[in-house]
């Protein structure tokens, strides 16, 4: 323990802690709904980075994902799987199911319609996030990160990347402008990364090896991955004598992590410095159920 603390000072490194991003549903949410009701007919059935989803899908994807966190959340209801879940990818083809499900049934309602919609159910979100014990067991662990078991601080967390990145999904498709401001951007970024052990699980490496992801943001916006007793541990800070080091613009970062940017885009619009092959598994890394 203490050589841990000594290496951590050295290198500017400390602990991940947990981060709490409640107070922002109500504001994002808010963002949203002034995006919604600015839009004109035709840009409800524009094209958006998600495969296959005009901007009316995802903002009936947002409804749906605020409904059935309520059920389940706030009321206990749950949704039998019907089949069994085995694994991850089990977990993903469930989901995809309701997703497309829910997706396709609401073609059938207006732009209106979904508007009022997200009014309700982006502020029940909002006000159930707020109410939460936030180290109480979530009801579902965050596996994107590999997590078993988490508190409701992650899974709000992960709650608020979902609202955010598909706010972003809609923002890039009608041209208004993005959330890329410290305020939504930061919190999006230290909760995104924690996809990056899981990633790495199967990249073998020498003891205190380190991979350093810095977004060109702020001078917080850095983190890193670093080799210790056969496990990849992430960090807050930079490791002074890093043996990858990658630099991200923020619209490069979030579109990687939140599968807008093929590995190859991601790799071409990236800075590495040391070892290129170790930054590989970084650009395939997703803070979504991919």
């Amino acid at each position: 323990m203490k050589e841990a603390i000594t290496q951590a000072s050295v290198d500017r490194m400390e602990p991940l802690t947990p981060l709490y991003t409640a107070h922002l549903f109500g504001p994002l949410h808010q963002q949203l709904v002034e995006l919604l009701e600015g839009l004109d007919p035709a840009d409800w059935e524009r094209p958006t980075m998600a495969p296959a989803w005009r901007v009316r899908d995802v903002a009936a994807h947002l409804v749906e994902v605020d409904l059935r966190r309520l059920s389940v959340g706030r009321d206990g209801h749950r949704l039998e799987p019907g089949r069994p879940i085995d694994g991850y990818r089990d977990l993903v083809e469930f989901l995809n199911q309701l997703n497309a499900e829910w997706v396709a049934a609401a073609r059938r309602f207006s732009p209106r319609v979904l508007v009022e919609l997200l009014r309700y159910s982006g502020s029940e979100m909002a006000r159930m996030v707020a109410e939460l014990p936030q180290h109480d067991p979530a009801p579902f662990a965050v596996d994107w990160a590999g997590e078993r078991r988490s508190e409701n601080w992650f899974d709000i967390g992960r709650d608020y990347t979902e609202r955010w990145h598909h706010q972003m999904q809609i923002r890039d498709a009608v041209g208004a402008s993005g959330l890329l401001d410290e305020r939504w951007l930061l919190p999006l970024l230290d909760l995104s990364v924690r996809c990056l052990p899981r990633s790495y699980a199967g990249v073998g490496a020498a003891p205190d090896t380190t991979v350093v992801l810095h977004v060109l943001v702020a001078a917080a916006a850095v983190w890193t991955l670093r080799m210790e007793q056969g496990t990849w541990r992430l960090w807050r800070g930079a490791s002074a004598a890093p043996t990858t080091a990658v630099r991200l613009d923020p619209d490069a970062a979030w579109r990687m992590f939140y599968n807008a940017l093929s590995p190859a885009e991601a790799r071409r619009r990236a800075t590495v410095d040391g070892d290129a092959a170790l930054a590989e598994p970084l650009f395939s890394a997703r803070a979504v159920m991919v």
